[in-house]
């Protein structure tokens, strides 16, 4: 029975040192690459992992640098609103005051508004007797009658100064009966002398004594009031 047993552990080590099958080669291979290939999925996903942490931090980084910003501009605005916080009644002074000039302005466009709309209504409307019109050329022009006679009264300042030469223009206005209702100096002698001044206002002066044959339309029916210019010679 002793003999039976030793013969019986001899061999068991040799069983077990027995060379393993293909088949069991197999097996062992494909569990060896199952395992590779998870070893290297698990290396993936702990680079992935690796360039996420580190774009985690970069954020995080400019996170708080942005938040850094955010907070100086903060203080920045909390100084500058201190700062000009006395002078926000001035502020909303400005602000009334630009208000009302704002209303004023859209008051007097309105006025102007209007004013231009009566002026294109008159402009457009068919002048009639006594109107005061524009010269064109559907406007005959007054025509001075004693021009020759209403002579400018002219003298100079100096005892030896000859009396000052030129043109002078006078703008009158005629009525529709040809009488000079109001007269103004349109164009005085060159320079601003006391002659070439007096020398303008004689010739207002005479240009007040004129008498006209009055402005009137094309067909000498409609008698007109109009501005015009009268030219003074002296000589």
């Amino acid at each position: 029975m002793r003999i039976a047993l030793s013969l019986l552990l001899i061999a068991l080590p040799l069983a077990a040192a027995k060379k393993p099958t293909v088949a069991q080669l197999q097996v062992q291979v494909k569990r060896l690459t199952e395992e590779r290939d998870d070893l290297k999925q698990r290396l993936a996903a702990t680079e992935d992992l690796q360039q996420e942490a580190a774009g985690a931090k970069q954020a995080r980084d400019l996170a708080r640098a942005e938040a850094d910003a955010a907070r100086k501009e903060v203080d920045q605005l909390r100084a500058a609103l201190k700062e000009n916080q006395g002078g926000s009644d001035a502020i909303l002074n400005e602000l009334q005051e630009a208000k009302q000039e704002a209303e004023e302005a859209k008051v007097e466009a309105e006025r102007l508004r209007a004013q231009n709309a009566s002026l294109l209504f008159k402009a457009n409307a068919v002048p009639g007797e006594g109107d005061l019109v524009q010269l064109s050329e559907e406007i005959q022009p007054a025509r001075p009658i004693n021009l020759t006679r209403a002579t400018p009264h002219l003298s100079a300042s100096g005892l030896f100064k000859a009396r000052p030469k030129g043109v002078v223009v006078v703008q009158v206005l005629v009525s529709e009966k040809g009488d000079v209702l109001s007269a103004r100096l349109l164009q005085g002698l060159p320079g601003d002398s006391a002659d070439a001044k007096a020398a303008g206002e004689a010739c207002v002066e005479a240009a007040k004594h004129l008498v006209f044959d009055p402005a009137t339309s094309k067909d000498g029916k409609t008698r007109f009031k109009v501005w015009q210019g009268v030219g003074f010679y002296l000589d």
